[in-house]
């Protein structure tokens, strides 16, 4: 159940629900606005000691979450959620967050030339794999920890804010030591345990959505992670598996208005896997800025040809560069900015 406190209740005041609630062996999940704080009492039969808690003072009122997902819900939270990755980076807020970079880290030079070309385009983050999941298993599995010490040396020289995908457990705590950002990506959305591992970090977690995965799956996903204590939660939308055979997955671009509806965690779309083909991931980033996405995931490598994953749809750094002069265009539209 969702406990909304009196506008101005103070510390102490605040301080005394937690205890109770922490009194009744359940985990108190605090959401603090400007004006008004709302604490989430969330697990089995919380809603018993509802009459409880309305005997307090500093209790305004008391309601239930319906939905299945409870802290993701805008029930818990009625303003967006902005998740600060870094001195001057957030995600969530009226400014677009566009994270460029390989498929995979494949080298130093390479990591700080294609860094070095898309920040001066215009991307605040960086992007990289160091532990791919590739359908193979003979194809490039990635440099693992020696990819995420070239992620940490283009953040040092560059400055940029950086990402990068945690496949297992055991790698949770190595990309969160490096990266500002851990990635669960579309094969682990339901993989729970790693979920959880996330959720013990305090870094933001870039929660994509799998191959057929519903939004409503996506959120359950979510509410794993924040269930642990970390409500840094972004989630991505990728493109499903459909019928349709002509580009590699379906970009599903009514996610986003829908999970804004339903959530208040910031969305990210990456139409990169979402589409596939180089030539068309120009297009459907506009169109996720029009959507309304709080930010990109694009894929970008000077040499696509030689590119150990993903050259195809890997956009080159000229076409990177006029695909952004572009997106400030349809930012300003719709009264954001890049």
């Amino acid at each position: 159940m969702i406990i909304t406190l009196k506008k101005g209740a103070d510390k102490k005041k605040i301080d005394a629900v937690i205890t109770r609630i922490k009194s009744l062996k359940y985990k108190p999940h605090v959401s603090q606005g400007a004006d008004l704080t709302v604490i989430g009492m969330i697990g089995e039969r919380a809603e018993r000691y509802r009459e409880m808690f309305e005997a307090m003072d500093v209790v305004d009122h008391i309601s239930e979450i319906e939905k299945p997902y409870k802290l993701a819900s805008r029930e818990f939270k009625k303003d967006n959620s902005v998740i600060r990755i870094s001195k001057g980076v957030e995600i969530g807020g009226n400014k677009i967050v566009v994270m460029a970079g390989p498929c995979a880290i494949e080298s130093l030079q390479n990591s700080l030339l294609t860094a070095s070309l898309v920040k001066n385009a215009g991307a605040t983050m960086f992007r990289g794999g160091a532990f791919k999941p590739r359908s193979s298993p003979y194809a490039f599995q990635g440099h693992g920890e020696k990819a995420l010490k070239y992620l940490a040396a283009v953040k040092k020289k560059l400055g940029l804010a950086t990402i990068s995908e945690a496949m297992a457990v055991n790698h949770v705590s190595l990309v969160a030591k490096y990266c500002d950002v851990i990635q669960i990506g579309a094969r682990n959305v339901q993989n729970y345990d790693l979920l959880k591992e996330a959720g013990r970090q305090r870094k933001p977690v870039l929660l994509k959505r799998g191959m057929a995965t519903t939004l409503k799956e996506l959120l359950l996903s979510a509410e794993y992670i924040m269930a642990q204590g970390n409500y840094n939660v972004i989630l991505c939308e990728r493109g499903i598996r459909t019928f349709e055979d002509s580009t590699r997955n379906t970009l599903d671009l009514n996610a986003v208005p829908v999970l804004k509806k339903l959530s208040h965690l910031p969305v990210v779309v990456d139409p990169s896997h979402g589409i596939g083909i180089r030539e068309h991931v120009a297009t459907m980033a506009k169109a996720a800025v029009a959507a309304g996405a709080d930010g990109l995931i694009i894929e970008v490598h000077p040499n696509p040809e030689e590119a150990l994953s993903d050259g195809p749809q890997s956009l080159l750094p000229a076409q990177f560069a006029a695909m952004m002069d572009e997106l400030r265009l349809i930012a300003e539209a719709v009264g954001r900015e890049i």
